[in-house]
């Protein structure tokens, strides 16, 4: 019963779900298959996004994908090499020295290569998305409280790192308001020159507030540990991190480590925890009122999992089916596993906990942990 009672959901199951999504769509070019993430992952974001200004930064995130589909398509108008027989258009050549004669400025550009650029772009576009989407579901405060104490540090720099985002969001926003409410141009080269700088100095009272908060709460105090101690849990952490860097990119591609992937993954987790763990002994400070871990943490972050697997799985039994063919030019076909695998992952926007209501939390907030940071991010 108490798995159905409205609460947050961990924050760390919706960065492994979108980190299952990102894996999957890292894996093709497929346009069938990423359109098929990218409205998974909208789907669960507005069903289970809650009401806070940091959830506002997917349709942020989206918009930053289309500009780099723009980007990557100029690119291959002007630098790209022609690929195909249908040419669209040609441009005027411009002659590049020999020690660049490697680049191509101007020329032809066919509609086989035009495609492959677009479909590059949109797997650029829909990791994005899938970032937006953990950073509009996850709270950043919950996120920080629920890092391992041996990555605190670490932990509040990307936090605050990925704060930025919808904070910056939100204060456009407003300042363009202000403008349109005094008459003044809050669109186009003009009224993004007169936001920049209300903007800005916004950013730097809240890098100067939240500098001081810490201060004033003692960040950054140690417990002394011995020489012994930190020497190990340096080299299990580095070393542990190369294993799993390695074993991951063993799974991920179709290398010779392929064989090793799994052991070298296995052995490059366990070698990290235990150096997290070592290193958590220097960490003084407190927890109150974790977030839990249950089973719907679990199914979400299963269902990341499995869209994942699914693709992996369909470039191992069939990889033509995880790309864009262009020469010959063919329909991208729409692969069984990682279609099912990816429609799991949209599983969240039903078992995942129902949102408690805006008055319960402010009924609540004076008691919970972290809810004057996330008052604070708020009024903001």
């Amino acid at each position: 019963m108490a798995n159905r009672l409205p609460r947050y959901l961990h924050p760390g199951a919706w960065w492994l779900w979108a980190l299952g999504l990102a894996a999957a769509a890292s894996k093709t070019t497929n346009p069938l298959l990423l359109g098929l993430i990218l409205a998974v992952a909208a789907l669960v974001v507005a069903a289970r996004k809650p009401d806070a200004p940091w959830s506002r930064s997917f349709s942020f995130f989206l918009k930053l994908g289309l500009v780099v589909i723009a980007i990557r398509v100029v690119f291959q108008v002007l630098l790209g090499n022609p690929i195909g027989s249908n040419v669209l258009f040609t441009l005027p050549t411009v002659p590049l020295p020999d020690w660049m004669a490697a680049l191509r400025l101007g020329g032809q550009l066919t509609l086989e290569s035009l495609l492959l650029a677009i479909c590059d772009g949109f797997r650029l576009a829909v990791l994005l998305a899938c970032v937006g989407a953990a950073n509009s579901l996850a709270s950043p405060s919950r996120l920080l409280k629920a890092m391992p104490a041996a990555l605190y540090e670490v932990g509040v720099a990307i936090v605050v790192a990925m704060t930025f985002a919808p904070q910056l969001v939100a204060d456009l926003s407003r300042v363009r308001q202000a403008r349109r409410l005094r008459g003044r141009a809050d669109k186009g080269i003009k009224g993004a020159a007169g936001a920049a700088m209300p903007v800005f100095e916004g950013a730097l009272d809240r890098a100067i507030t939240l500098a001081s908060a810490m201060d004033s709460r003692g960040y950054g105090r140690t417990g002394q540990v011995p020489i012994g101690v930190r020497r190990v849990t340096v080299l299990l952490v580095i070393g542990g991190l190369l294993g799993v860097c390695i074993g991951l990119f063993g799974l991920l591609s179709t290398s010779q480590l392929s064989p090793l992937a799994f052991p070298l993954l296995a052995a490059g987790l366990l070698a990290a925890i235990g150096g997290m763990w070592l290193g958590g002994r220097r960490s003084i400070r407190t927890r109150y009122r974790s977030d839990p871990w249950r089973l719907p943490e679990w199914g979400v972050m299963g269902t990341g999992i499995a869209a994942a697997a699914g693709v992996i799985a369909t470039g191992i039994v069939d990889p033509a089916a995880l790309t864009m063919s262009v020469t010959p030019l063919q329909w991208p076909q729409l692969p069984l596993v990682a279609t099912v695998g990816i429609l799991l992952a949209a599983l969240p926007a039903l078992v995942a906990p129902e949102l408690p209501a805006p008055a319960q939390v402010r009924r609540r907030g004076g008691s919970r942990a972290g809810a004057p940071v996330e008052r604070m991010a708020a009024a903001g």
